[in-house]
């Protein structure tokens, strides 16, 4: 069976992602509530009783909202470091199964490994992983590599090394930074907050980074937690037109509160 992914939900109202291999089920991120990721999970084909763990980035809530609803299922795993972990737990009555990692660590979940990067981002401890399947030289199983890094305010060498020898990159593309200035709704500072250094990457800024790797090993490109407000797919469209002609992969656009199909890798 091939390594599957899909994106359940992206934006500000949540975010979720399912990561599938031969025996292993998990989300990435649970931006959703218990029932919501639910509903979602079974457009998909999957259910939450099937998922064995889940991987949070950071612990805002549009990542982390189904925490309290997951108690339902204390057989889930719930990956995060210590600074992630301990912000959540003083809002939940029950203790999930934690499982925690040092930021920059490798390990194994099943036939998963994990690596874990900083991502620059204004959340306590803010993560991006990268997830690898099969093994070198194995000709049935060779490896397969995604990365997942959502909310970063810009991309620091170490976010260039993450992505570049992987098969699937899903990364934000947060906002066009001339809909952002131009917005009457958002006050200046949260503005500020979001085109910042530790806020969210813009068209440009993503466009600029991926650019910047262009790895032939990339099959696919997911541009996620779009702006409902302050992007649109025309301008991504427009920020995006010259790399799409240089890479060799498709580049996928999430819409706001939006998924996509399962892809195999």
């Amino acid at each position: 069976m091939a390594t599957r992914f899909c994106i359940l939900g992206s934006g500000s109202s949540g975010n979720a992602a399912l990561l599938q291999t031969e025996s292993t089920r998990v989300l990435v991120d649970a931006g959703f509530s218990a029932r919501k990721l639910g509903q979602l999970l079974t457009a998909v084909g999957e259910s939450l009783d099937r998922i064995d763990a889940v991987f949070l980035t950071h612990e805002h809530g549009d990542h982390s909202a189904g925490l309290d609803g997951l108690k339902k299922f204390p057989h889930l795993k719930i990956f995060a470091n210590a600074a992630t972990a301990r912000v959540l737990q003083s809002g939940l009555e029950h203790r999930p199964d934690w499982q925690i990692f040092e930021t920059g660590a490798r390990f194994i979940f099943r036939d998963l490994e994990i690596e874990t990067f900083a991502v620059p981002h204004d959340a306590q401890e803010p993560v991006g992983f990268r997830f690898t399947t099969g093994f070198e030289g194995d000709l049935f199983h060779p490896p397969r590599r995604l990365a997942f890094l959502t909310d970063l305010g810009h991309a620091p060498q170490n976010i260039h090394e993450a992505i570049r020898p992987c098969d699937v990159v899903v990364v934000e593309s947060n906002h066009c930074a001339d809909m952002l200035k131009a917005d009457v709704h958002r006050p200046w500072s949260l503005k500020q907050r979001i085109g910042g250094r530790h806020g969210h990457l813009s068209n440009q800024a993503t466009c600029e980074l991926l650019s910047a790797v262009a790895s032939p090993q990339w099959r696919q490109i997911f541009l996620t937690h779009v702006s409902r407000d302050c992007n649109s797919l025309p301008a991504i469209e427009r920020a995006f037109a010259e790399l799409r002609s240089r890479l060799p992969c498709p580049i996928s656009v999430i819409d706001a509160g939006g998924g996509s199909a399962w892809m195999e890798f």
